[in-house]
């Protein structure tokens, strides 16, 4: 358990890879998967005497976020070189930017909650290490390297120090994810390392203004795993203060599977990079029409759709939360309501029923035959009383699975209610007959026997009756 003498203080940089087609600075192409080195040319490999292009939509997708995470668009930008070695930088720098950002002064809400944004930034990704031998570095025999991955445009969103827990920090990252896949900037894939999160993180004693000794942690590639390991440093770090052991400034690596944190190196200050301006790139102008273009392309947003589900179509703040976590489960929903079915029904059977096939399939909505119109249409005959929830539930899969037409699917398979009262009762005296000793037991004092009788008539009616007519006649057939 955490010591309560202390309070947790938590920044994130998170780099969010950017859709485009081409690279930052050259033509290559960003396509994830592809082999090895097979989207690369001299200037993503660093080759002596080319030089950089900008790719405008960059920027673009850069003024959309920053302005999406609430920040100032800086009217003057640069870039910068950041000087360092590692053999995935083929030119050993990276372009960067250092002191004049292209948004900074943000903020995003988490709850009540508001995470400033100190900055948002551009800079070209590095390549990727393979290492052979052993699933990573540790026990490798030898690494290659892929350059597919260098000069991939990067978005990277640094918070302040305002987070101050594991789950406050997962919560803000889950709804990064959720504006930079709404805005359609990034896909927000943290297992293909398209959205990349590494933390800081320390503790103080409760009341202290100054922040302590911070370790940045790297290689988390899930939300979980994001949350396990600022908790486990949360723990070491707190585990060495009660211990009067000093905390090291350093890098450290997750390692998922033994659920630790282990050091990596000596963390860097800017210093240590020797920027500079990049002299092969003029400084980015970035003029009010620009960014007055891009505002009107701006979509609706998390938060934005968050409150409108609340406000305006009645949802509880749990179900609009749990719609708006997906874009693709949001955008249903909404053609799902302009179709005019029930809105709270609809969440209902896309938070119960639907989500749990889409989990248990690790698929998502769109790689379904589900369609928003048949959805409406199969709520529409709950409604009207056609068919029965029971029958709903049965009807789903093959909705899920084929696109059948639920209207056709009652027709061919005759699946609507049974509304004749007495032929309900005439099944129900059949299943009391059929079970003489239960109802006996029932009436000698065991009411636990009335779902008994309920289950057995709605298995005779194969679902199709409403359990409200089959309660109130089982009730009065056994009164008799």
């Amino acid at each position: 358990m955490t010591n309560s003498k202390y309070e947790t203080v938590i920044g994130l940089e998170v780099h969010a890879q950017l859709k485009t087609k081409a690279k930052i600075f050259c033509g290559s192409a960003t396509e994830f998967g592809k082999k090895h080195n097979s989207q690369i040319c001299p200037i993503c490999a660093g080759y002596p005497g080319v030089l950089p292009v900008l790719n405008k939509e960059v920027v673009n997708f850069a003024i959309l976020t920053g302005l999406a995470l609430n920040c100032e668009v800086s009217r003057h930008s640069k870039f910068d070189r950041k000087q360092y070695f590692y053999p995935d930088l083929p030119k050993n720098y990276q372009i960067s930017q250092y002191d004049m950002p292209i948004a900074k002064n943000g903020w995003i809400k988490i709850g009540e909650k508001k995470i400033r944004i100190n900055r948002v930034h551009l800079e070209e990704d590095a390549g990727k290490l393979v290492h052979a031998g052993a699933a990573g570095l540790a026990g490798s025999t030898y690494s290659l390297v892929d350059y597919n991955r260098t000069g991939v445009p990067l978005l990277e969103i640094v918070s302040e120090a305002d987070i101050s827990s594991p789950e406050e920090a997962r919560a803000y990252m889950e709804e990064l994810r959720n504006v930079v896949r709404y805005l359609d900037v990034c896909d927000g894939n943290l297992e293909e390392g398209s959205l990349r999160c590494d933390a800081n993180v320390s503790i103080r004693p409760i009341g202290q203004k100054e922040f302590g000794t911070k370790a940045e942690i790297k290689n988390m590639n899930s939300f979980r795993a994001l949350q396990k390991a600022l908790e486990y440093e949360v723990e070491r770090q707190t585990e060495l203060v009660d211990k009067g052991e000093r905390i090291i400034q350093e890098t450290r690596l997750w390692n998922e599977a033994e659920g630790i944190t282990v050091s990596m190196r000596s963390k860097e200050e800017a210093h240590d990079y020797r920027y500079f301006p990049e002299p092969d790139l003029v400084p980015l102008e970035i003029g009010p029409d620009w960014i007055d273009k891009l505002k009107v392309l701006m979509p609706e947003l998390p938060e934005q759709k968050r409150q409108r589900y609340i406000c305006d179509l009645g949802l509880s703040e749990y179900d609009a939360s749990v719609i708006v976590e997906s874009l693709e489960m949001a955008r249903f929903f909404d053609k799902v309501a302009e179709l005019g079915a029930n809105i709270k029904t609809a969440a209902n059977w896309l938070m119960g029923d639907i989500t749990a096939y889409l989990k248990e399939k690790k698929i998502s909505i769109q790689d379904t035959k589900l369609t928003p119109e048949n959805l409406a249409e199969m709520l529409q005959l709950i409604d009207k009383g056609v068919i029965s929830n029971n029958i709903a539930k049965k009807m789903i899969t093959p909705l899920i699975e084929k696109g059948d037409s639920p209207r056709k699917l009652v027709e061919e398979q005759g699946l609507s209610v049974i509304t004749d009262e007495s032929a309900i009762r005439e099944i129900i005296k059949k299943v009391l007959d059929n079970n003489a000793s239960e109802v006996q037991k029932y009436k000698s004092g065991k009411p636990q026997l009335f779902g008994f009788f309920v289950g057995q008539v709605m298995k005779e009616t194969k679902g199709r009756a409403q359990p409200e007519t089959v309660n109130k006649i089982i009730k009065e057939e056994l009164e008799k």
